[in-house]
């Protein structure tokens, strides 16, 4: 058997396998009812916002503050 005949079968495979991955995911994603997937979007949202509300606004350096961080990382060299 010839090389080209053996990438060429190769190929073929790689194509089947993937047309058989996006099918499963099709089915898989078809399978969710509208209230399945409106309650996982309300769920998503819901984590979101915890999230953002958890996470604390750091306050703005002052120019003092950032000249004097400056200073201390020139003389320690």
């Amino acid at each position: 058997m010839r090389w080209w005949k053996v990438l060429g079968l190769a190929g073929a495979a790689g194509v089947v396998a993937t047309g058989v991955v996006v099918v499963r995911a099709e089915r898989r994603r078809r399978a969710y009812t509208p209230d399945e997937v409106r309650e996982q979007l309300q769920a998503r949202f819901a984590q979101a916002v915890a999230a953002e509300e958890a996470v604390e606004l750091a306050e703005p350096e002052s120019r003092f503050a950032r000249v004097r961080a400056r200073m201390r990382r020139l003389l320690r060299r």
